[in-house]
């Protein structure tokens, strides 16, 4: 391939990641914005902490259980785009909704629609985003997505903020949420004509034998899942603030917004680190941010914004670094079904372990903390043995 070809090709890459980044930033302020809020919207509607972590959870395992359905037709069927617009369309217009619930019940149903609806277009989505990975490195490629995405997921709180601090309510902040959910179908329809076949931004010349995943990717599928098990969702962390009045109403959003604009930053220099030393990156991260569960749980508001930006960095590497790896770990034909098996393992392991810490929650909170740290460092030596392999 000649030099003008090859900038060229790098150029279309990149504009093909960062068209549907922006897609994402916009898909972003819509559900983060949403989830900064969804357990004390709960926890007002009458639910308690251990139904907070249940919806949590169970949302977060549909959200990642259904991604196997998901992967496997986009393979089998090569409907890539069709797969991610329809997930599209289902994760952000179910937002709004939340505006017209009236029981807890509603509330956890619509949250469930709205994680399926990102479940339906992730595996399809990131095949899409691996096939840019070739021309600009994998770990780039997506922190590059997750620094542009979580800007979404900053702006997205903050704009909640705005709504409350001007004596608005819960139910008007999911009303105004809308506006940037129709933002994010506008700029993937434009996406969708201007690059139909992304598949053509990676050459075709596969260097694995084997159409199947190697045994490292179902280590590491093992040590990714005990990180997510020992992972608390921000909705069970938020319920914590308010309940134990850590951070006042207006504050919590705020450190979720806080939370996101680090991921922002350190999104792009993880994946870049990733690409130049490989996975000893994500070993650092995992042992970093397992002290997030201390501090969050059991320290003071100060300890607290601590607490939140460690939590950051891990799930920083959860959004950026673990679709890499498992793209370089997979050929390009079962790539969308491979994000699919491992996110169905990881949010399996998230549920029951959202679970458990709402249940541990009521009775013991340092008990919380101890499993939190204890089963993410025990994630470390598998993590090692996927190095070695």
């Amino acid at each position: 391939m000649s030099s003008s070809r090859l900038d060229m090709s790098k150029k279309s890459a990149l504009q093909f990641v960062i068209l549907l980044s922006l897609v994402s930033l916009f898909a972003d302020i819509t559900y983060e914005g949403a989830r900064s809020i969804t357990g004390p919207y709960l926890a007002i509607l009458g639910a308690n902490a251990a139904i907070v972590g249940f919806v949590a959870g169970f949302g977060e395992f549909i959200g990642y259980a259904l991604r196997l359905v998901s992967g496997y037709l986009a393979d089998r069927s090569g409907k890539y785009w069709t797969l991610t617009i329809f997930g599209y369309i289902c994760n952000l217009l179910v937002v709004p909704l939340l505006a017209l619930a009236g029981h807890w019940w509603v509330a956890a149903i619509l949250i469930v629609l709205e994680r399926m609806g990102k479940a339906i277009r992730v595996p399809p989505r990131d095949a899409m985003l691996s096939h840019a990975g070739q021309k600009m490195g994998m770990g780039w490629v997506f922190g590059l997505h997750e620094a542009i995405d979580q800007i979404g997921a900053m702006l997205g709180p903050l704009i909640v903020t705005l709504v409350l601090f001007f004596k608005g309510g819960y139910k008007e902040s999911f009303a105004v949420l809308l506006i940037p959910a129709l933002m994010a179908l506008a700029v993937l329809t434009v996406a969708r004509l201007i690059y139909p076949r992304p598949q053509s931004l990676e050459m075709q010349h596969d260097r694995f034998e084997t159409k199947d995943m190697s045994s490292s990717f179902w280590i590491y599928l093992v040590g990714a899942s005990l990180i997510a098990a020992g992972y608390a969702d921000f909705p069970l962390i938020a319920y914590h603030f308010q309940k134990k009045a850590i951070l006042s109403p207006i504050w919590i959003p705020v450190s979720y917004a806080i939370a996101m604009g680090l991921n922002s930053l350190s999104a792009p220099f993880l994946g870049y680190f990733y690409d130049k030393k490989g996975f000893m990156i994500l070993l650092i991260v995992t042992i970093v941010s397992c002290f997030f569960a201390p501090f969050v749980f059991l320290g003071n508001s100060s300890m607290a914004f601590i607490g939140v930006a460690l939590w950051s960095i891990g799930v920083s590497a959860h959004e950026s670094l673990m679709q890499a790896i498992v793209a370089n770990r997979v050929s390009i034909k079962k790539r969308a079904s491979a994000y699919g098996i491992f996110n169905a393992g990881y949010g399996l392991s998230w549920f029951l372990g959202s679970f458990l810490m709402g249940i541990l929650y009521d009775y013991s909170v340092m008990t919380l903390v101890i499993f939190s740290m204890f089963i993410q460092l025990i994630a470390v030596p598998v993590l090692w043995l996927v190095k070695k392999s």
